[in-house]
């Protein structure tokens, strides 16, 4: 049955920390003391004051515990019930308003347990406000219950004094089975998830992540609830353990549990009607309104959950909307995109730029005995309508996949490509370079509304958004062998007399080599030539590769192309005077570094054994020692992106720019303005294509009301501003062969 206890009245609003967790010589406000640092100098009420507030209808058990600041008028106080120590700033004859809710300065209509309480504040029919610290010109209206327990940790997986580690918070991201459980804190960053989800079995960086979590935050029972200055809170149910920053909107939530929600004037967060959240920390800037259940989870700055969305264990980076859907056992990095009832993502690994369409489900555990699959996709992860993806799967940077039910795990290696079941065949059909060959428009826009939309205030992450960054242009050297090897043993095959013959047989060296030489020499048999590859698919289907003719050439251009940006980026912020001087500044080629997406900041793998060895070493000691080696790598990574082009270019083509005489040079420089320029120009055919489908025009009864519905091609804003870039590209680069003459 319910074990409903009896205590005497006079008891409330008292003893709120239990005497066994007390400091000896400290009494149970001793850490709202040391919370409140308003200034406010309280004083004791007067005679008079009392006599009125009696008269208003008011109580208390002990009005000498009713203190208020020199600024007080008592009959801004109508029927409230004070108990324990309740301390009030200044009250003032004005009334408040904020969206059209207006109401008195003062306090009605309420039960008030043992609270600070700010200048100038409305509270009105709080029917139990219990253990808060209220700020200045805060808005309390219409609330049921709005209370801190002594053990609150607002949303933080930490333990207090005496509390069993069964109790602890934990999000399950990643794996359904537990596997790669972080701990919650309030300031955790994407990169900070990513980092504890993995090193899995280095038990002395694992345990020194929890050392650290457990450092940012003090044990000790009693810490007051926090309503921040210019709060406004109205006709919401249940607000239990929840800490709220400056300027926050609260407005009819169900139940909010448990939880830390940022905000400043600057970034300001709201929650709207009919939401249930539980154990969570929401950043700075969020939106989550109708509806939205979310438990266990962590919202990074300026994100949304929207119309239904279910988010459960689950990590959501910054700059991201998720609605309708739900969202289970997830890391999502920042900048994903999900905005319908019926898609589902579950145990997944989302490296940002991410966009699920309506009925993709990702994640389905049908293959396995136990919940315990993951599926891991680069940036660019955009499965189409209606996609079944199932665990293990693992995908390339900007991968699409056209509407289907893929029935087996999947691994594609090929960036930039469009992946499709061929069902009349029973065939995996696997596009490289799609992107480029046919929606240069969505893939450039892309880029570019990521950089316009991250507003973050501390930046202490340095996301990368460009479509070509060390990560994807890695991939497209890495998927340049892969296309080689492929292609000669599908070329040795064909020209075999033996139907027993495999390429198998024949070392990777020589295949990649062969291959290349192939695609060098653009052998014409290429065009006819059938290319498969068994290791994409777990599958005994056969998994056919398209267009790699025209693929192939896409990617060693891009490759080029993305070098000799660099190298111009280099030029300019430098301001070299001579191709000599820039050489003398340039490194020697070597292997290309390998690097590590890590909650959506690109890092050299050497930089992060580096992180790991300094925390076997003890040389870092804390989360803010971690985010400073964030900020470190990014005030390091233009120059470090310029050594992996330059080392990629070598790798791929030979090339080296610090050796390069002048006329070659030049070459380079005249090759980057054609490439740039035919991106750009795809930019426009792409969007170009959505205006001259016939089934597209039929729905307008002319093109003068379809340019009005649409808007003119040539007249698109981010087209234009596309074109400004390459213009203005063509004329650097222009000015500097002309200075430098080359």
């Amino acid at each position: 049955m319910n074990q409903i206890s009896k205590t005497p009245l006079r008891k409330l609003g008292y003893d709120f920390v239990p005497e066994r967790y007390l400091p000896r010589e400290k009494d149970e406000y001793y850490l709202r003391l040391e919370q409140n640092q308003s200034g406010i100098v309280y004083r004791p009420l007067k005679l008079d004051e009392v006599a009125l507030l009696n008269k208003n209808g008011n109580s208390s058990d002990n009005w000498s515990n009713v203190m208020v600041s020199d600024i007080f008028l008592p009959e801004l106080v109508h029927n409230c019930s004070f108990f324990g120590l309740v301390r009030i700033g200044q009250l003032e004859p004005y009334f408040r308003e904020f969206h059209n809710l207006r109401r008195p300065v003062g306090l009605y209509n309420s039960t008030i347990i043992s609270s600070d309480i700010g200048n100038n504040v409305v509270i009105d029919n709080v029917n139990y406000l219990s253990h808060y610290i209220i700020g200045n010109d805060v808005m309390l209206v219409n609330i049921n219950e709005l209370a801190t327990t002594d053990h609150a940790k607002f949303g933080n997986g930490i333990l207090k004094e005496g509390e069993p580690e069964a109790i602890r918070i934990q999000l399950e991201i990643c794996n359904e089975n537990g596997g790669r459980s972080i701990i919650p804190f309030d300031g955790m960053l994407p990169g900070d998830a990513w980092l504890w989800s993995r090193f899995r079995e280095d038990e002395p960086v694992q345990a020194r992540f929890r050392e650290f979590t457990e450092n940012e935050f003090d044990k000790r029972r009693g810490y007051y609830g926090i309503i921040g200055d210019r709060t406004v809170i109205k006709n919401c149910r249940i607000v239990k353990d929840v800490k709220t920053g400056t300027d926050a909107y609260l407005k009819g939530a169900n139940k909010l549990k448990n939880l830390t929600i940022n905000s400043s004037a600057a970034a300001k967060s709201q929650v709207g009607e009919g939401c249930e959240l539980v154990n969570g920390i929401i950043g700075n800037g969020c939106r989550i309104f109708y509806g939205v259940k979310a438990v266990r989870f962590i919202l990074a700055s300026h994100s949304q959950l929207k119309y239904g969305a279910r988010l459960i264990n689950s990590y959501l980076g910054n700059n991201a909307t998720i609605s309708c859907c739900e969202v289970l056992n997830s890391l999502i990095f920042p900048a994903h995109e999900q905005h319908h009832n019926n898609s589902f993502l579950c145990a997944s690994l989302l490296m940002g730029q991410s966009n699920m369409a309506a009925g993709a489900t990702i994640g389905s555990n049908h293959n396995s005995r136990s919940a315990d699959g993951e599926l891991i996709a680069g940036r660019g992860f955009w499965p189409g309508l209606c996609v079944s993806v199932k665990h293990n799967s693992r995908f390339a940077s900007f991968i699409i996949v056209a509407k289907g039910d893929y029935p087996a795990e999947l691994d594609i290696p090929l960036p930039f490509s469009l992946l499709s079941n061929d069902m009349s065949n029973d065939e995996l059909l696997v596009m490289p370079a799609y992107w480029f060959l046919h929606n240069m428009y969505a893939l450039a826009r892309n880029a570019w509304k990521y950089v316009d939309r991250d507003k973050r205030i501390e930046k202490i992450q340095l996301l990368e958004y460009d479509y070509l960054a060390p990560d994807s242009i890695q991939e497209v050297a890495d998927a340049m062998k892969i296309l080689e090897r492929l292609t000669a043993s599908a070329w040795l095959q064909q020209r075999s007399r033996s139907s027993s013959f495999s390429a198998e047989s024949v070392p990777d060296e020589e295949l990649i080599a062969l291959g290349k030489g192939l695609f060098e020499k653009n052998d014409p048999s290429l065009v006819e030539l059938e290319i498969t590859s068994d290791k994409f698919e777990n599958s005994s289907r056969k998994v056919r590769i398209n267009k790699v003719p025209l693929a192939y050439p896409i990617y060693s251009e891009i490759i080029t192309y993305y070098a000799i940006c660099r190298v111009v980026e280099y030029i300019r912020e430098e301001g070299f005077g001579s191709l000599a001087g820039l050489q003398s500044q340039l490194p020697d080629p070597s292997v290309p570094e390998s690097w590590v997406n890590v909650g959506g900041q690109l890092l050299k793998r050497s930089s992060l054994n580096n992180l790991v060895s300094a925390m076997h070493l003890n040389k870092i000691g804390s989360w803010q020692d971690v985010h400073a080696f964030y900020q470190a790598e990014g005030d390091n990574y233009t120059r470090d992106k310029l050594h992996h082009a330059l080392d990629i270019l070598f790798e791929v083509h030979g090339i080296s720019i610090r050796c390069a005489d002048p006329a070659y040079f030049r070459q380079l420089l005249q090759k980057s303005i054609a490439t740039a320029e035919w991106l750009t120009n795809g930019i426009l055919v792409s969007r170009e294509k959505d205006y001259d489908n016939p089934f597209r025009r039929m729905v307008y009864d002319s093109q003068a009301e379809m340019d009005k519905v649409l808007g003119k091609p040539d007249e698109n804003s981010f087209i234009k501003t596309q074109f400004e870039g390459f213009q203005s590209y063509r004329e650097n680069v222009d000015s500097l062969i002309k200075n430098w003459q080359l």
